[in-house]
């Protein structure tokens, strides 16, 4: 845990300051926020060990740049400097300080900023812009208000035209070019160094432009990636380019705009490593309800109560309950909520309360109840086993603790880890999945992996499907041993358990199925009665995972909707909806109660 017990002077270092108050709870923050200042501040202690360092007085002088040089525009803003707000001083002074060691240029070339609307970023983003026109010192700089439409990019350049025609001293240093609307801003430095500032689309063409800084806003809207990649293949010819996105919340789990959301957090949170992204996503946390709680509506507004003010929100929060046809677009809008039809498995807090050590030895030698899943993949995929032990069998009062074992062919690692704009080859590298030897992987080799794995453990039952059992239990009497399989079904279909149907007149019936497995799974994570040993690769298949719902209200786990791999989960859930459909014996002491659960 970092301390925070000396205050940094908020003068001196903005950045480390705020970023010291959220981690204390001096400054109403959400998760991710909480972990971007977390980041921060560990940063300070041991990014120097990756050969990066924080360079105060470069922080500083960004910071200090914006009130200095720029006027804002607009109603009661026309004219007043641009004195940015403690979180922004944060953004800005992490974007400019933030340097390699040995080179001294910039850290991050990507930023990701999702927040409520109303809370300045454009006018930001357009002065990151400004900035690197005039004040960033790079060569010939082409500087790009970025979108899908050009009307669309010119929203964000006619913030930065009218942050200069507010200013005396810029007004005199950067010409405009055009007349209602200005379609470029020039900045000639000395030796015929010239700048330019303008807007750009994905309508102008496929190639051409060599940003030193891009400026991407409303990233919700981008129906493709097409922009931002036009923008980063002309990064090579940069020291240090920076792409900024800024965004709301948007709609579509498929889109571009959640493809970096997700990375955004997962790099906020140190599941992903990515010291080029500066993340800064805000949300509420799980429990908030910002329908009657005024006290959480600053975690995905920063700037409530300077710019944003609370009689505005407080009006769009009464339209949402009063008319509910409104309701998903203010939360969309004001509360950062993802607001599409599908609904993900948990919350990343939640998920990550649960996540741990796990020593199969000591589970193995204290003598727990064991039961396991497969979930067999198509051979060119995953395919995910995971093993579930059962320290408490009090019903509906469980206590667990799992582990999964990813397999994939390691030929074709690289290709699906950029369809999957995933980190397989870190992971693998890691330990945290095993790539098979070739393209595929063979029913042969997964026999092996589970007869040593289960020879070790010898869980009472596995679930699985149907499909392609047959063909893996040949394979399993090839090696000598048998595995006590139990087909879980994966639809909404139940399936009653053959040793239960001679159970006593009057005992409930006992059966497998699907929805289920589910809630008892989701129960055990919800109140925290599992330990889930800690691998990226299965919190991925978490943050994923996604629920189809039928006429009656039970669900299922739906790959179809999922906007990534969700192997690991159906596998665990399985393995939870076994373990629960059997009576057990007390088991014995636990070594979690005797040793304590070693959280990471």
């Amino acid at each position: 845990m970092i301390s925070t017990d000396m205050r940094t002077d908020q003068d001196a270092d903005p950045v480390t300051a705020w970023a010291e108050d959220v981690d204390a709870g001096r400054v109403v923050a959400g998760p991710h926020i909480r972990a971007a200042a977390r980041r921060h501040l560990t940063d300070l202690e041991d990014a120097g060990k990756r050969g990066l360092v924080f360079d105060r007085a470069k922080a500083l002088r960004a910071v200090t740049y914006f009130p200095r040089h720029f006027r804002l525009n607009g109603g009661q803003f026309e004219g007043r400097p641009f004195r940015l707000h403690p979180s922004q001083q944060f953004r800005i002074g992490s974007l400019f300080g933030w340097v390699n060691r040995d080179t001294k240029l910039r850290r991050f070339r990507r930023f990701y900023d999702e927040e409520g609307k109303g809370n300045g970023k454009s006018p930001m983003l357009a002065g990151i812009g400004l900035y690197g026109l005039v004040a960033d010192g790079e060569p010939r700089a082409e500087i790009y208000a970025a979108a899908s439409k050009k009307d669309q990019a010119m929203v964000l350049f006619k913030d930065g035209v009218a942050m200069v025609q507010q200013s005396p001293e810029l007004a005199l240093r950067v010409r405009t070019h055009g007349v209602d609307p200005v379609w470029s801003l020039t900045y000639h430095g000395k030796a015929g160094d010239r700048r330019e500032f303008r807007p750009i689309s994905s309508e102008e063409g496929k190639s051409g432009p060599r940003p030193h800084m891009a400026l991407v806003d409303e990233v919700h809207e981008h129906r493709n990636r097409d922009v931002i990649d036009m923008l980063e293949r002309g990064f090579k010819f940069r020291r240090q380019p920076l792409l900024c996105m800024a965004t709301n919340a948007g709609t579509d789990r498929k889109s571009v705009c959640f493809e970096e959301h997700t990375h955004a957090i997962n790099v906020a949170h140190g599941i992903v490593e990515d010291d080029t992204t500066f993340a800064f996503v805000c949300s509420l946390d799980e429990g908030d309800d910002w329908e009657r709680d005024p006290s959480c509506w600053g975690k995905p507004n920063p700037l409530l109560g300077s710019i944003l003010s609370h009689e505005y929100l407080a009006l769009q929060v009464d339209q949402a309950v009063k008319m509910p046809g409104k309701r998903n677009g203010i939360a969309r809008l004001h509360f950062c909520e993802w607001t599409d039809a599908v609904t993900a498995a948990f919350k990343h807090q939640t998920w990550s309360a649960c996540l741990g050590e796990v020593d199969v030895d000591a589970l193995i030698a204290a003598g727990y109840p064991c039961y396991g899943a497969l979930d067999l993949s198509q051979s060119r995929d995953f395919t995910a086993f995971t093993l579930t032990w059962v320290l408490d069998a009090t019903k509906d009062a469980e206590r667990f603790v799992s582990k999964t074992w990813f397999w994939t062919p390691g030929d074709t690692l690289r290709e699906r880890a950029a369809a999957d704009k995933a980190p397989y080859e870190v992971w693998a590298r890691d330990g945290f999945i095993e790539p098979v030897d070739g393209d595929r992987i063979r029913y042969a080799w997964v026999a092996d992996a589970l007869q040593r794995i289960c020879a070790r453990a010898r869980p009472r039952e596995v679930a699985a499907d149907q499909y392609g059992l047959e063909r893996l239990r040949e394979h399993m009497l090839d090696g000598g041993q048998s595995i006590p399989f139990v087909i879980h079904p994966q639809g909404f279909n139940r399936r009653v358990l053959e040793a239960d149907k001679d159970r006593p007149e009057g005992e409930q019936e006992i059966y497998l199925w699907m929805p289920d497995s589910i809630n008892k799974m989701e129960s055990a994570v919800l109140e925290g009665r599992i330990v889930i040993e800690r691998n990226p690769m299965m919190t991925s298949c978490a943050a994923h995972t996604a629920y189809t719902q039928n006429r009656t209200g039970h669900r299922m786990l739906d790959k179809q909707k999922a906007t990534g791999r969700i192997d690991g989960m159906v596998t665990l859930t399985m393995s939870i909806g076994v373990a629960t459909c059997r009576t057990r014996a007390a088991p014995p002491p636990s070594v979690y109660e005797t040793r304590g659960i070693l959280m990471l």
